[in-house]
């Protein structure tokens, strides 16, 4: 038997492994530890499939939702919750928010200290309004430094046990306010182990079409440490395609997953060289459904929050195959885990994989609008006393996720 090709050689973290060059995304209330593992097997499989299961590192690097700093520093229950990992779960990938370099520093001490963490990503690349309004997210490596001190914080903390830092941005507030290439070069001088790029600004949020020449000019700036992709990744295919087109390290993966876990199970065959492929029937899919929600059900401790987690994700495991109106509302009212097995057999179980109705985008894409930001943010790349008092206030307003 002729073993095909690896398309892409690992992909190295810092002392990581990570056998596909794969990574899932932060997605708030999406990549908890239920989530995790699904997406974890599935990439397994997909490698086993492909010939890889004596491979000595990680099938995928699957990252924790963001965190935010200070909730973290100050021991929230919700922030505790989400920096769980399974026992098996290596390496155990953390994400964090954070706008101030002494807090996101105590952060990731924090991490390092008590061992909750191998990995640690730090978001630049969160569009939402309350978090751009106060500097934070994709607004805040317009202010060069303070992306400067941030990055050389949690890379001082982090380094002292050998923990990898990573930088997730986009490609700027607008069009006219792009931050990128320099965020990429100042990230690599600080010391970080990758940089990843939504190829796409704050500006257009999810709507439209990431710019995947972006990242080719990022992977042209950045050339000592990994470049990741990111942006309109809905298949395998789209992945490979990415790296031809760009020369990118690697791919970050986030609304292609959604209610579609398997899709690791693709990347990881596709990256090895193999064309296996998942295309489950509405049977297969509702055994995946039942299971995350078990999943959460356990990550809850409770089977009422579980049930109710798994409400959003039904549409879109369901997604192309013919339910019904009545029976998808029923589904997305779901309490507990008898109501769900009896909804699903009530479905037409047999029908196989709707391809062209399944394939393709998923999540909401939304529409461009303008960014908000701080008053007068955009006037200087440094920051003015009242935009200082801002940054300071951004931690304490955005929650505990």
């Amino acid at each position: 038997m002729t073993v095909a090709a690896p398309v892409l050689p690992p992909l190295q973290i810092g002392p990581h492994t990570i056998d596909s060059p794969v990574v899932l995304a932060p997605m708030a209330g999406i990549t908890n530890r239920a989530f995790r593992r699904l997406c974890r097997e599935y990439g397994d499989e997909g490698l086993a499939a492909a010939g890889g299961a004596d491979a000595s590192g990680s099938s995928c690097l699957y990252v924790s939702e963001m965190i935010t700093s200070r909730a973290l520093v100050e021991r929230t229950p919700v922030s505790m919750k989400l920096i769980e990992h399974d026992p098996g779960e290596s390496p155990r990938s953390v994400q964090l928010y954070g706008v101030d370099p002494v807090t996101v520093g105590a952060a990731v001490r924090m991490l390092v200290e008590e061992d909750r963490a191998d990995h640690v990503d730090l978001n630049f690349g969160c569009p939402v309004p309350k978090v751009t309004r106060k500097g934070g997210g994709s607004a805040l490596p317009w202010k060069t430094e303070l992306f400067r001190g941030i990055v050389r914080s949690a890379v001082r903390e982090a380094g002292a046990n050998g923990i990898p830092v990573t930088v997730k941005m986009r490609v700027g507030i607008d069009v006219d306010h792009e931050t990128f290439l320099d965020a990429g070069r100042i990230a690599e001088d600080e010391g970080v182990a990758a940089v990843a790029l939504h190829a796409r600004t704050a500006a257009q949020a999810y709507s439209g079409e990431a710019d995947w020449s972006r990242i080719a000019e990022l992977k042209q700036a950045v050339t000592s440490v990994p470049v990741l992709g990111n942006g309109d990744i809905w298949s395998a295919e789209d992945a490979v395609r990415m790296v031809e087109e760009t020369g990118c390290d690697g791919v970050v993966v986030g609304r292609g997953c959604l209610g579609r876990p398997w899709l690791f199970t693709d990347l990881a065959a596709a990256f090895a060289g193999s064309r296996v492929r998942v295309e489950p029937t509405l049977e297969e899919v509702c055994r995946v459904l039942r299971r995350h929600a078990e999943l959460l059900v356990d990550f809850h401790g409770d089977e009422g929050k579980g049930c109710r987690d798994i409400r959003k994700h039904i549409a879109w495991y369901t997604k192309g195959f013919r339910v019904g109106g009545q029976l998808r509302h029923q589904l997305a009212l779901v309490d507990t885990l008898s109501d769900l097995d009896r909804l699903i057999e009530g479905l037409d179980l047999d029908q196989g994989w709707p391809r062209e109705g399944a394939d393709g985008q998923r999540g909401r894409a939304g529409s461009p609008r303008v960014v908000a930001l701080p008053d007068r943010w955009l006037e200087s790349r440094e920051l003015d006393e009242g935009q200082r008092a801002a940054v300071a206030q951004a931690e304490l307003d955005v929650s505990g996720g």
